[in-house]
């Protein structure tokens, strides 16, 4: 039983961003289970506040605030606003907000490239910035785990921008691993492999059944598969992991 106490996270505080759909809805969601108290971020108010809304009902402490990550003035309201409402003590952060934007590379518009860049990879910075600052003079340090991609080693196809945050994402993680470990601090970065969720919507069907023929799994990942990942890296069970980047991808990596 003591080494299933490692896993144990109930009563922690988290941040989500992202948090009102997909994956990170997914990995709130197993914070939630798990017996968190997290704070959901996203864009989209109204569909951000009934998430929020029907966990509560189920007896989950979950709470929203919605901003525009993209936003760096409004990034720094909503994590003190997330802050506050999280009592002065953050244990988790997952900035797993994220975007994708589909056209070939010399048609792909500049605007686009920018927000896609704001979303993926500086809001990241940013918010591991903020959350560095008061993670550091907690004596309990935290846990923040970052999101990269297949993409963080392929190139994908039609999606500089985000393969080149991706990457980037993936390397930051690496960094800041280096200057946090010893620190009480763990940065960690989960991977996902092809997930069934909004974002991959817009993909055509020749290209997804051309994905899932090389995933051993045999089929697309989902937002549940990445609760467990995401438990483990928010506990005690990880606390000598750091710097990892790691594939949640049903064996497409290795194929």
């Amino acid at each position: 039983m003591a080494a299933l106490n490692k896993f144990d996270i109930s009563g922690k505080h988290a941040i989500v961003t992202g948090g009102a759909q997909g994956l990170s809805r997914g990995m709130a969601e197993g914070l939630l289970e798990a017996g968190c108290k997290v704070v959901l971020m996203d864009v989209q108010e109204e569909k951000l506040m009934q998430v929020c809304e029907a966990y509560r009902a189920q007896g989950y402490e979950a709470l929203g605030v919605s901003g525009n990550l993209a936003d760096r003035e409004d990034l720094n309201r909503m994590f003190d606003e997330a802050v506050k409402l999280l009592d002065g003590r953050l244990d988790v952060l997952v900035p797993a907000a994220g975007i994708q934007r589909r056209h070939l590379p010399e048609e792909f518009p500049v605007e686009e490239w920018d927000l896609v860049r704001k979303i993926n990879l500086d809001h990241v910075w940013l918010m591991i910035q903020r959350a560095l600052e008061l993670m550091l003079k907690q004596p309990t340090g935290g846990k923040i785990i970052t999101i990269g991609s297949m993409v963080s080693w392929f190139g994908g196809t039609t999606v500089p921008a985000y393969t080149a945050t991706k990457g980037a994402v993936t390397q930051l993680t690496k960094s800041l691993a280096v200057d946090c470990a010893g620190r009480g601090i763990n940065i960690n970065c989960l991977c996902p492999g092809y997930m069934d969720t909004e974002m991959c919507a817009n993909m055509t069907q020749a290209r997804k059944d051309e994905c899932t023929l090389r995933i051993p799994a045999g089929r697309w990942g989902t937002p549940e598969d990445m609760k467990g990942p995401v438990v483990f890296l928010a506990s005690a069970a990880s606390d000598y992991l750091n710097g990892a980047v790691i594939p949640v991808d049903g064996a497409y990596l290795v194929k």
